[in-house]
């Protein structure tokens, strides 16, 4: 049975069209993937799933009474709660029965007339949260915590101080223990470690209400779907079974596809060579295929999909100690670790590897200069020159064609669209204010900023968060070639380990 339906979307941004005429049926207790190379409309789709963005037309309709969770790419906390009392407002409704209980209570101490009838209510509500298992909620929430690692981040912690990684892992355990008819997940493996995501894949493999996930992992989607939603082209198309099947599917209709406008084309280009030649000789057998080449309903040729690149360059070779560090203490109001050595060198690419919130960017950030050590010291060498890829980045109203111009004035606006669109970026990206477009359209205008950056040290945090297959195999090959030095923070071990010459495991530094 269809909980949500979508008929004839359409919608779009200014000159853009994301959606045309797009359909859509999740049944209950579906499992569905959403997949698609970026900025084609995953997170617009899920936006307009929850009723937080109207289609331009079209029309969304819900089973009545269906509760929907959705979890999107970029959230705000409010400051001042901590990281369990938002757990907990999963469960608001059975802790303000709670609060009720408690009222009505007192009020049976004092004489009144009503206390049959408050009797009757009191023991409905009492039933209501052992029927909801109220009394197990913080074994709940504790399993939800230690699941996703908030439990290492701390429950008792300000929500005012976490990183945006660990406000979306935060704003996922809520929906979880809140178990909606339906959950909308954007990108919910960001800022996971392995150990979470197996923990995640596990839940949602049980999980029996519907969801859709929208995810770059191949690995995770194959775990956790049974239908795909594919989105190109403007146009959605539903798939049975998971990742890898759809993969299968997907193939064989290009090439179905493929061939089926080369038998038109070759049809095409028979009949106007029939008419060419006959008009006059076969005049009545010219007009029948002039109409029939009327008739034909023309097959659009299928276009690939466009593929970013990346290059990044060595603006001139540094010293061969690029950064040294030596007995340095790293944290903020206490250390994280006891006291190391750390050493990078020229040509090294190293892999900083560990589970959130470890202190893996606070590592980073420290060989930068950007935080002072507790302790030791730190120094970089003479003639490093460092492009910093940070895991956030506060975008203002500013368009990718103003934002790299600002970094390369001495650049032609030409040189400029060129590279963006190297990148993966089109005319109609690269004029729209970077904070409007998708995660990994961001993350393409800050890589196509660094790829005409000089310098000769790359330090990457988390860089393949939102991109898409092709973009972090482009990005891979790129820093594979790259002939400078790179340190690198990353959770996806398929990423690196074909061009990483060291691996600094941060779990082990404890």
């Amino acid at each position: 049975m269809s909980i949500v339906t979508m008929n004839d979307i359409t919608h779009g941004f200014t000159d853009k069209t994301i959606f045309r005429n797009v359909k859509l049926r999740l049944n209950r207790g579906e499992h569905a993937g959403l997949v698609g190379s970026n900025g084609t409309g995953k997170s617009t789709l899920l936006r307009m799933l929850s009723g937080t963005l109207l289609p331009d037309a079209g029309s969304i309709d819900w089973l009545p009474g269906i509760r929907i969770g959705y979890l999107r790419q970029h959230a705000e906390l409010r400051a001042g709660s901590t990281v369990r009392q938002n757990l907990q407002e999963a469960f608001a409704p059975l802790y303000e029965a709670e609060r009720r209980i408690q009222e009505i209570a007192e009020q049976l101490r004092e004489p009144a007339g009503n206390g049959e009838k408050l009797l009757h209510r009191l023991g409905e509500l009492q039933n209501r949260l052992e029927v909801s298992g109220f009394y197990e909620l913080d074994a709940k929430v504790e399993e939800v915590a230690a699941g996703l690692g908030l439990t290492a981040i701390g429950l008792e912690r300000d929500v005012g101080r976490l990183s945006g990684g660990q406000r979306t892992k935060l704003l996922l355990g809520r929906l979880l223990l809140e178990q909606p008819d339906v959950l909308l997940l954007d990108e919910p493996t960001n800022y996971l470690d392995e150990a979470h995501i197996e923990w995640l894949i596990a839940y949602l493999k049980r999980y029996e209400n519907a969801y859709v996930v929208v995810s770059h992992d191949e690995r995770f989607l194959n775990e956790v779907t049974s239908i795909i939603f594919h989105l190109e082209h403007q146009q959605l198309k539903r798939y049975a079974g998971n990742y890898t099947a759809f993969r299968t599917l997907y193939e064989q209709s290009k090439r179905q596809a493929e061939a089926a406008y080369e038998r038109q084309r070759q049809e095409i280009g028979r009949l106007e060579s029939f008419i060419q030649k006959n008009r006059i000789r076969k005049a009545k057998q010219a007009k029948s295929r002039e109409k029939a080449l009327e008739r034909m309903e023309k097959i659009e040729r299928p276009l690939p999909a466009a593929k970013p690149r990346f290059a990044f360059s060595v603006c001139s070779e540094p010293v061969p100690k690029v950064m040294e560090a030596k007995g340095i203490q790293i944290g903020y109001s206490a250390p994280l670790f006891a006291p190391r050595d750390l050493l990078v060198r020229r040509g090294d690419k190293i892999a900083v590897v560990g589970s959130n919130g470890i202190g893996k960017t606070t590592v980073l950030r420290t060989l930068l200069k950007l935080v002072q050590p507790l302790s030791g010291t730190v120094r970089i060498g003479e003639r490093v020159q460092v492009g910093y890829y940070a895991q956030e980045d506060g975008f203002t109203g500013r368009t990718p064609l103003e934002l790299v111009a600002e970094l390369r004035p001495d650049l032609s606006l030409k040189e400029i669209r060129k590279t963006l669109a190297i990148a993966g970026l089109k005319e109609q990206h690269i004029r729209r204010p970077v904070r409007t477009l998708s995660g990994g359209e961001q993350a393409k205008v800050r890589l196509a900023g660094l790829m005409l950056s000089r310098c000769n040290v790359l330090v990457l945090d988390e860089p393949t968060n939102h991109l898409d297959v092709p973009a972090k195999e482009a990005l891979a090959a790129a820093l594979s070639d790259y002939g400078g030095t790179v340190v690198l923070v990353s959770h996806e071990p398929e990423f690196y380990k074909e061009w990483a010459t060291d691996i600094w495991e941060v779990e082990k530094w404890k």
